[in-house]
């Protein structure tokens, strides 16, 4: 895995998965603005089956604010994109956007204080749902 993201195998379904997922997302402070149905999108637009994949848009309001003051146009960079797909073996990953890697590429002390801590908290999430 490249270093703009970090991951886990989930010990559940693909649909448990994204629950837990969002549940623990909810319980470190983020909420999920959007969920992208890839698989569907992939099947209504092109006709062509895919594993179960979605992206959850997680947004923490509180580091979001600080960096949208910080850096307006930031926003390019936000949501932190939570990945649940199920791989050819059944097995499910959980993908983690690192927060502190790319909002890293800003040179801001402000936003690379929410970088750093917007990715523990994500660790946490991580740690909650799958394992290494």
């Amino acid at each position: 895995m490249s270093k703009i993201v970090f991951s886990v195998t989930s010990p559940e379904n693909y649909v448990t998965a994204v629950e837990h997922v969002t549940e623990a997302l909810k319980s470190e402070g983020f909420g999920v603005l959007t969920t992208i149905d890839v698989s569907a999108t992939l099947k209504a637009k092109l006709g062509v089956e895919h594993k179960p994949y979605a992206i959850l848009g997680a947004c923490n309001p509180h580091y979001a604010h600080q960096a949208l003051e910080a850096v307006p146009d930031i926003g390019v960079l936000l949501p932190c994109n939570v990945v649940v797909r199920e791989e050819e073996d059944g097995r499910v990953s959980v993908v983690f956007m690192d927060p502190e890697s790319v909002l890293g590429l800003i040179a801001d002390p402000a936003v690379e204080k929410v970088g750093h801590e917007g990715a523990e908290k994500l660790q946490r999430v991580a740690e909650a749902v799958g394992k290494d």
